[in-house]
């Protein structure tokens, strides 16, 4: 039966998001985190300018195996950043653009060189803490007590921390695998100083139309007033606000990882320390220092939260020394 001549005409179909929009929307339907969105993002947005702007539909995998040889040959990037491309580049093919390329498979990932991580003795570790004050302080030795990474310190929540126990629960660690973890006995009573004073804080931002705290996935949602309760909040919470655009909310961040960094990287030299030390050497060296002090490997990397025990086997190199009782020639000469 024909319609109506004055019939309304059908809606017009919405447009289709725009290529990177489609990434972003594909990464977070797989929860992957927010720094795998960004850098997704850009090395693809880096691979379309690089064949000037031509529609990945368009492109083949010789062109993308010319992309990550001129990463190598003339960017002279990494290993590690030059799979970090290709990765993302097999990302927007397979998931996004659900396009499988011919070749594109067998093509061999960078060989990351295999290095020794970086590791502090027991002295450099307290010369650098003892050049930290405050909330630097505390939480350089979080990450050197309980072998945090950086990102995991700055983003503990006031829930995550057991006094009680003497534990320190770490939640979408790398990989989004969650552990549990030591809290140090030497640092508790600054933490519960610390944790008081954010308390007050959080009142005082209750009282005035704040509070408010990002919460993972779709907590938001399903407990919509948690998002101002006390658990949820930051350990480390940023010194200023940020207005939420979806929701017009007034919240805190976390204290960004930079700050932290900055005043790391100050107290290695005011140390004066002749090693390269960062942040993540803390971590090394709360393993390391397990290890040689007759921990099991298996203990270790329950507390490192790795998921092959091949992983945390690098930390074996310590064993080298004075463990395996091996002595140096040299010293064996009258």
């Amino acid at each position: 039966m024909d319609q109506p001549s004055d019939a309304p005409p059908p809606p017009p179909a919405p447009p289709r998001p725009r290529l990177l929009d489609r990434v972003r929307l594909c990464v977070r339907a797989r929860h992957y985190s927010r720094s795998t969105e960004q850098s997704y993002v850009a090395w693809i947005r880096r691979f379309i300018l690089f064949h000037h702007k031509r529609h990945p539909d368009r492109l083949g995998a010789l062109d993308v195996s010319g992309y990550l040889s001129h990463l190598a040959s003339n960017r002279h990037v990494s290993a590690s950043t030059q799979n970090q491309a290709f990765s993302a580049i097999l990302f927007l093919y397979r998931d996004v653009l659900g396009r499988e390329l011919v070749g594109l498979a067998d093509t061999p990932r960078a060989k990351r060189p295999e290095r020794l991580p970086l590791v502090l003795a027991r002295e450099e570790v307290v010369a650098v803490l003892r050049q930290l004050h405050g909330r630097s302080w505390l939480m350089c030795s979080l990450m050197y007590g309980a072998g945090l990474r950086l990102m995991e310190c700055c983003r503990l929540r006031v829930k995550d921390v057991d006094f009680a126990r003497q534990e320190v629960g770490v939640h979408d660690g790398k990989g989004r695998k969650d552990r549990v973890t030591v809290l140090p006995a030497k640092v508790a009573p600054a933490l519960r100083a610390h944790l008081e004073r954010v308390q007050h804080l959080h009142a005082a931002d209750l009282d005035g139309h704040g509070g408010f705290v990002a919460l993972p996935d779709a907590l938001a949602r399903k407990y919509p007033n948690a998002n101002r309760e006390w658990p949820w909040q930051w350990v480390f919470p940023a010194s200023s606000f940020y207005v939420d655009p979806d929701t017009g909310e007034r919240r805190r961040h976390h204290l960004h990882q930079t700050v932290l960094q900055r005043e790391f990287a100050a107290a290695v030299r005011a140390a004066r320390l002749s090693k390269p030390a960062t942040c993540h050497t803390l971590r090394h060296s709360f393993a390391t220092h397990l290890l040689e002090t007759g921990y099991d490997i298996r203990t270790i990397q329950e507390l490192l939260g790795h998921s092959d025990v091949s992983t945390t086997m690098i930390y074996t190199h310590v064993l080298n020394r004075g463990g395996q009782g091996v002595r140096s020639p040299l010293d064996l000469m009258p």
